[in-house]
């Protein structure tokens, strides 16, 4: 994008809704947002055992527990939340269902806002969310944080505030 943009990721199962925790998450879709347009970035999807290209993976099975995202279940020595983590890079904001505080922790580290939804929502509503708040004549102080220039790197504070 050659304007201000947030890079925003969204954890999904079904790929149309925000509608899965960061950890039990079968994919993580990304968008590059401006206030006035959209455009599909990436799709990465995920599975008990790992990151795993096109096809999507199977996640954890439901009832699991969020906090086992602190334990190696697999007894190979990885860390669950690395891959996912490592696959926000670069991003601005993430929406999702919920998360675990270490895995905010590392997501903060980061650089990477997360936001959690009280309820299951479109992707495109989504985006249209972050697209008023980014129209409004003076956005949250979240979203000119997290501002991003053409060349995908965040804006230096002087060059967030002429934006608006």
């Amino acid at each position: 994008m050659d304007c201000p943009h947030l890079r925003i990721a969204v954890t999904t199962n079904s790929l149309i809704q925000c509608d899965a925790n960061f950890v039990l998450a079968r994919q993580v879709v990304f968008f590059d947002v401006t206030s006035d347009r959209s455009e599909f970035v990436d799709v990465v999807h995920f599975s008990k055992s790992g990151k795993k290209g096109p096809g999507g993976g199977q996640g954890k099975k439901a009832g699991s527990c969020v906090m086992d995202d602190q334990e190696d279940d697999d007894g190979s020595g990885r860390d669950p939340l690395v891959e996912r983590v490592e696959a926000l890079k670069g991003c601005s904001v993430l929406f999702t269902m919920g998360l675990s505080d270490l895995a905010a922790v590392r997501l903060h580290a980061e650089k990477v806002f997360p936001v959690k939804s009280e309820r299951v929502r479109d992707i495109d509503d989504v985006i249209a969310n972050v697209q008023s708040l980014m129209a409004a004549k003076l956005p949250p102080l979240w979203v000119r944080r997290a501002l991003r220039g053409s060349d995908g790197r965040r804006l230096a504070m002087e060059d967030r505030q002429e934006v608006y």
